[in-house]
């Protein structure tokens, strides 16, 4: 049994952190003990890739599952994959797309986990086609705090699993799945980029392209103001039969926290003019790795240090397409008039809602974008949270930082019922996090 020590945490965005016991299991057999051996508040965390505090446990335990990370089996024949929730994606891309398999859904960074991706219902860039990852789970092994482990059918509308699928990890600890992977031709996307010159054109395109190509997905100007508010690059990609020989690239890593000053107004700004014009008016179209489309971030190592010590927020919202537009107008204006977007911004659409009572993803436009930690940060994200709000919206809690308990009550609709699934499953509340307490996830009176 491995032994508890004192350790802090942080998310990814490096704002919320705080302190726990920590245990980190060589083998999938020890995490019942770890879960009952004691009274304190615990957490299962994966590679830490939640933006804010969804993998904090302050004062309680922490269960590290990154050496639970095999890879068991593969059906070439039915395409499916079982592994270890420690596994990343990453790992299941390299080691798949040489023997012509994909992971159905794959989020944006390889370094996730697939347990974190269940417990998040994570959606890759082709949601619109192949929904979020619980719609290509075949089964998977959920150990609850008492110990006992569920065996929950992908197929099957419990409650369990509709708890479990988008449950930030509060019904138990994610053990083994078998998940969805489709056949790919070889090991690279054609990819086809074209500049969009304002957001009304930005959106037409993704509409006209998410019942045509598999792959969607835009970089947004967020500093673009006047007759540019939200231009920006639309990448189009789908399999290619001709794949590519590259060798493999070695990472590079940012060796310290960039001064708070680098990121500001004008050289974002400066930026995305380049960045922008680095596409040729009639557009490009390349061959591109998988992971490298896939994951565009992760060859920069510990790219948050970016945004220096203070550390940065991500937003990211879906609004419906019926108020979609109005919407991210309303968003894009604040977000330029503030001089405070990043260079990391993104939009594209999403298809069918999660299966999850918590699961982001709903039909609509999704929007993510960077902030750097500032005094006027909160105020910003508070206002961009009640916009989307306004127009029916909610935002992403593997992103969330600032959210409060009341806007999360009215986006998520299905709180009451996830509440009282806990309830059942963890009466005494054993399963906790930050954020769960931040939005009163049990069902507390709203303060």
């Amino acid at each position: 049994m491995p032994t508890w020590a004192q350790k802090e945490l942080q998310g990814w965005g490096r704002v919320l952190r705080s302190t726990a016991e920590v245990a980190r299991p060589e083998r999938m057999p020890v995490i019942a003990g770890l879960l009952t051996e004691g009274t304190a508040s615990v957490l299962a965390r994966g590679n830490g890739r939640s933006y804010g505090d969804a993998a904090l446990n302050k004062g309680g335990q922490v269960i590290l599952t990154s050496r639970l990370d095999r890879l068991l089996d593969l059906d070439e024949v039915g395409n499916w994959v079982t592994v270890e929730a420690g596994a990343t994606f990453g790992d299941l891309v390299r080691t798949l797309v040489p023997r012509g398999h994909l992971p159905a859904v794959v989020p944006g960074t390889g370094f996730a986990t697939v347990g974190g991706g269940l417990a998040n219902d994570i959606h890759g860039k082709n949601h619109h086609c192949s929904g979020s990852i619980g719609q290509q789970l075949d089964w998977m092994e959920l150990r609850t705090p008492d110990g006992q482990l569920h065996h929950l059918m992908g197929d099957d509308d419990s409650d369990l699993l509709r708890a479990t699928l988008g449950g930030v990890g509060l019904t138990g600890v994610i053990e083994r799945a078998r998940i969805r992977t489709e056949r790919v031709p070889s090991n690279a996307v054609s990819l086809k980029r074209e500049r969009m010159g304002h957001l009304d054109e930005f959106l037409a395109r993704l509409r006209e392209e998410q019942d045509r190509t598999p792959y969607v997905v835009g970089w947004i100007d967020a500093m673009a103001r006047g007759a540019q508010l939200g231009r920006g690059i639309l990448e189009l990609a789908r399999p290619s039969e001709q794949g590519v020989t590259s060798a493999p690239q070695r990472a590079r890593r940012v060796p310290t926290d960039f001064p708070s000053l680098a990121l500001n107004r004008w050289s974002v700004r400066v930026f995305n003019e380049l960045y922008s014009r680095r596409i040729p008016a009639q557009g490009r179209t390349e061959l591109l790795p998988y992971e490298k489309f896939l994951f565009p971030l992760d060859a920069i190592h510990d790219w948050n240090r970016i945004y220096g010590h203070r550390g940065f927020h991500q937003f990211q919202c879906v609004v419906p397409f019926e108020s979609g537009a109005a919407a991210l107008r309303l968003m894009l204006g604040l977000i330029a008039d503030s001089g405070m977007g990043s260079f990391l911004a993104v939009l594209k659409t999403m298809g069918a809602s999660g299966r999850g009572y918590l699961s982001f993803p709903r039909p609509g436009f999704t929007l993510a974008l960077d902030f750097p930690n500032g005094p006027r940060v909160a105020d910003l994200m508070a206002r961009l949270e009640s916009i989307t709000c306004d127009h029916g919206g909610r935002t992403y809690l593997a992103k969330d930082s600032t959210l409060t308990p009341g806007n999360m009550r009215q986006m998520y609709t299905q709180l009451d019922r996830f509440s009282e699934v806990l309830a059942q499953v963890d009466p005494l509340g054993r399963m906790a996090s930050d954020l769960s307490r931040r939005l009163q996830l049990r069902g507390a009176a709203i303060t």
